[in-house]
């Protein structure tokens, strides 16, 4: 039987001598230091893929809150307009309101002096003058409801603008009047 060979090796950086010289050394050093540096970024780079996970879950929870929160404002947007419309006719009534002239009092004065049988359907105050629009079923309560305004104190002058058959029933008088109110206080 033949002999076994030996292998021969052949080593180009031997071992003993090169760990101990500087430049041994220092290779030694930075193939562990980029071991350490390649496994820290690996692991820095497996963090961010999985946190990219978390963030697209809290994207999309975030972007569904902002859908929700867009239907409730877009919801509450007729709302917010009556709201609003509301508020504007309460200012405009209360900077009616807040105006000197007693105008109550002249409604209350005019409500008290209407005959039983006539029904007002309007009441404008404008300046000084009042515009008074009813119906009545005869003229005789026209002519009661006029004798009743002349007779009160508070009113100079009680014109009768307009006298006509109801449209829809013919049966009932409309009337329109102009009051001016007493600039004195008195007649």
């Amino acid at each position: 039987m033949a002999a076994r060979k030996k292998k021969n090796r052949i080593n180009l950086l031997p071992q003993e001598e090169f760990a101990q010289s500087t430049l041994g050394r220092v290779l030694a050093w930075l193939l562990s230091s980029f071991r350490v540096i390649v496994i820290i970024t690996e692991v820095f780079v497996m963090m961010v893929f999985l946190s990219r996970f978390w963030l697209d879950a809290k994207s999309a929870d975030l972007n569904d809150l902002i859908k929700q929160r867009q239907a409730v404002l877009v919801a509450s947007v007729d709302f917010e307009n009556e709201f609003r419309g509301a508020q504007k006719k309460l200012s405009i009534f209360s900077e009616l309101t807040a105006v000197d002239k007693p105008t109550t009092g002249h409604l209350n004065t005019t409500s008290s002096l209407v005959p039983p049988e006539i029904v007002l359907s309007s009441f404008s105050f404008v300046g000084d003058d009042i515009k008074i629009e009813g119906v009545s079923p005869n003229e005789r309560g026209i002519a009661q409801f006029v004798a009743n305004l002349d007779a009160s104190d508070e009113f100079e002058e009680v014109a009768i603008t307009q006298i006509s058959t109801d449209k829809e029933i013919q049966v009932l008088l409309t009337f329109s009047l102009k009051l001016t109110l007493n600039s004195k206080g008195g007649k």
